[in-house]
């Protein structure tokens, strides 16, 4: 198994890209180097959908269908709302380049000018099978990170050779064009059109995945930052009932809210003003006309990092038809869908944000402005966080700050996964973690440890750009998904990457990761790291018990 390098984590800017962490990765074109290479002949290429047959690529030890659509393009009348079926085919459809990505926008370093990528046409998903294995295998559904980016940038062939499983990396709405909402819109997933595709991507699973060997009756959810909080979505959509049996979320703690109908509205009245059709006769006909680029490019990074998850620009929308309750009340009260889940994140989760926000490497936080920014996050709950972090304990006051919203963990961090672990625990078994792997490297005065997104070169190689999409700042390592994993690096990283591998398709095989990782508990969660693996009292060691006290901002 090839290594992970310590690449630069995500920022919020990224957390909204991938949230916007890698929060992640992002779409790509047909792969030119190992997954062309060695291509034969075989019988295994083409396969029979419910929709029509598909040819993909097969090499000594995999086969992969790129670019297969699992609804029809959300483009024209259909734009704005739920996704309907695609039209079925008769020929074998090419399945060795992957879909276009989803239209989208994003701004690196914060502030630049935005570049907008991609097409409407993009509901696209890529089946991942080894060779070699007794079916029926178990199947992961893989949703990626950012309000950027795109299934197609994953290459799971990692855990795919390594477990024995199937993995489905899919495509699905991004920015306005996933998560607007207004009145206009008589769809009932308004506000939640990525919901929805997702929805159906895991409909087209259950119908199909069978085909190419993977088991219709064992579909675990997986999904990293802004994919994990669609995992956190789904457990709690009345809509997603027996579409999956387990789940895996990374990076994205489901205790955390989302974003609320009444919000959500007031956003997309902004929106609507934005775009030109506030005074249109026929708004939602105006909206639907409007260039794509033009939606893709309304605001979409946060720019501060007092910012929670409920505060990204486009997000989940709770209190509609399909998401009535945010995921932890819906836990506590045992409407979420009762299925074995992991749960957890890296130890130094905004460790990366804090130093992109804030331009770390340029300006390095100061004591006075550390008090200052902590005063402007939490008002008069400063005094009592102050005494709790105070910059003389830690290196520098930029570590201070990013530990103490690492452990507050109201955009990412551990102390709002643990509300939703203790919760969902009553329910179905939870598998805790905490991915605590150094990374090695240091943004100015702030060492990034093991920040968001560090994790996921662990589980997935990357496959090239697009040449459409600009290799530019534009798109930074840590989000971009474009590195493959190099070749030997500091010692313990091959074996902690397969043991990643063996725990989370162990989870996907039989509901219970490993014999050494016993279900949630108490605040214990398992630390992974290339030197050990061990529990953890991860409640203690990020004060939850404080920021428990602490009241919502």
């Amino acid at each position: 198994m090839r290594l992970p390098s310590p690449i630069l984590p995500g920022t919020l800017a990224t957390i909204s890209m991938l949230l916007s962490g890698s929060l992640l990765l992002s779409g790509s074109v047909p792969p030119s180097g190992p997954a062309a290479a060695g291509t034969a002949p075989d019988g295994d290429a083409v396969v029979a959908t419910a929709d029509g047959p598909v040819r993909g690529t097969v090499t000594a030890d995999h086969r992969m269908f790129q670019g297969v659509p699992y609804a029809a393009p959300p483009i024209g009348e259909l734009r704005l709302r739920s996704p309907e079926p695609t039209e079925p085919w008769t020929g074998v459809r090419d399945a060795t380049r992957p879909g276009p990505i989803c239209t989208q926008s994003y701004s690196y370093p914060p502030g630049s000018p935005p570049v907008v990528a991609g097409a409407e046409d993009c509901l696209y998903l890529n089946v991942h099978v080894p060779r070699g294995v007794a079916g029926p295998m178990p199947v992961l559904v893989f949703l990626h990170g950012g309000n950027s980016g795109a299934g197609s940038r994953y290459d799971p062939r990692p855990v795919t050779g390594a477990g024995g499983v199937v993995v489905v990396t899919v495509n699905y709405r991004l920015g306005a064009l996933g998560f607007l909402r207004h009145g206009s819109l008589d769809d009932p997933y308004a506000g939640n059109f990525a919901l929805a595709d997702q929805q159906a991507a895991l409909r087209w699973v259950r119908t199909n995945i069978g085909a190419f060997g993977g088991d219709p009756r064992n579909v675990t959810l997986w999904g990293e930052s802004y994919g994990g909080f669609g995992v956190c979505a789904q457990l709690a959509s009345p809509a997603a009932r027996g579409l999956f049996d387990r789940a895996i979320v990374q990076s994205a703690p489901c205790g955390n809210d989302l974003v609320t109908r009444a919000e959500a509205d007031r956003r997309g009245d902004r929106a609507v003003g934005a775009l030109g059709c506030a005074d249109a006769a026929d708004v939602a006909a105006c909206l639907r006309q409007v260039p794509a680029e033009r939606v893709a490019t309304l605001p979409n990074t946060p720019t501060h990092q007092r910012e929670i998850a409920a505060s990204m620009p486009w997000f989940y929308t709770v209190g509609t038809p399909p998401l009535p309750r945010q995921p932890l009340d819906a836990a506590r009260t045992g409407r979420v869908h009762a299925v074995p889940l992991i749960h957890g994140g890296t130890r130094d989760e905004m460790r990366g944000v804090v130093a992109t926000l804030l331009d770390i490497a340029e300006t390095p936080l100061t004591g006075q402005r550390y008090r200052r920014v902590v005063h402007d996050l939490y008002g008069r709950e400063a005094g009592r966080i102050l005494a709790r972090y105070p910059e003389h304990r830690y290196a520098t006051p930029s570590l201070a700050l990013a530990t103490l919203q690492t452990d507050e963990g109201r955009m990412v961090g551990t102390c709002a996964q643990l509300s939703y672990s203790e919760a969902h625990r009553r329910l179905a078994p939870v598998y805790a973690y905490e991915f605590a792997e150094d990374s090695g490297r240091s943004v100015g005065d702030l060492p990034l440890g093991a920040s968001h997104g560090d994790d996921i070169p662990y589980f997935f190689d990357s496959f090239p750009q697009p040449q459409s999409v600009p290799q530019s700042a534009a798109q930074p390592r840590s989000t971009s998904g474009t590195e493959s994993r190099p070749a030997p690096g500091p010692a313990g990283r091959e074996e902690l990457a397969t043991a990643l591998v063996e725990r989370w398709t162990g989870f996907a095989r039989t509901g219970r990761p490993a014999s050494d990782w016993p279900p949630y508990r108490a605040g214990t969660a398992l630390s992974l790291s290339g030197g050990r693996i061990t529990p953890v009292d991860v409640d203690r060691a990020h004060r939850c018990g404080f920021w428990h006290t602490v009241p919502a901002r």
